[in-house]
């Protein structure tokens, strides 16, 4: 099997909310904030650039937008040099209040163990943000789970 083939990260989830709404939280950063960065210079737009900030973690990332499929799919590249990566989100209705979101990232630098941890990183990663996104969505809760993953406290006793 060629391992150019599995060089990808996925997570999916349902989430109980029309898919418009679902959409919406990932294009408007008033949402987004709401259950993954904590900042971002603008909504995305196709072809537009964005900058998206995690303050906790004095981390900022450009994310080029490449398509913008409305309530079917966002595609991006974050990051940049030899750190980049492309993102897709795609969006399927499963009924007029249940959405199915899949998140696949692909195109992650690196090989051997390097490409395995990023992988599996970025499979975490963004299931959790999905995790995020439903409870906030389904239920108004902030569960601060990016913020929890590597809590402060951890990283500078790493020190």
């Amino acid at each position: 099997m060629d391992s150019a083939a599995n060089n990808f990260a996925m997570a999916d989830m349902a989430i109980r909310k029309p898919i418009d709404e679902v959409f919406e939280a990932f294009i408007d950063p008033a949402i987004t904030t709401k259950f993954w960065f904590t900042k971002s210079s603008g909504k995305l737009e196709a072809g537009k650039q964005v900058e998206w900030t995690w303050e906790m973690y004095n981390l900022t990332v450009p994310v080029f937008v490449k398509e913008i499929q409305g309530n079917e799919k966002i595609s991006l590249e974050m990051g940049s040099g030899d750190q980049k990566s492309s993102v897709e989100w795609q969006f399927k209705a499963l009924n007029p209040s249940k959405t199915f979101v899949t998140i696949t990232n692909y195109d992650l630098p690196g090989t051997g163990d390097d490409l395995i941890n990023q992988i599996r990183d970025s499979t975490g990663g963004f299931t959790i943000v999905l995790a995020g996104l439903k409870a906030y969505l389904e239920h108004g809760i902030e569960l601060n789970l990016v913020l929890d993953k590597y809590p402060k406290e951890l990283m500078e006793s790493d020190k």
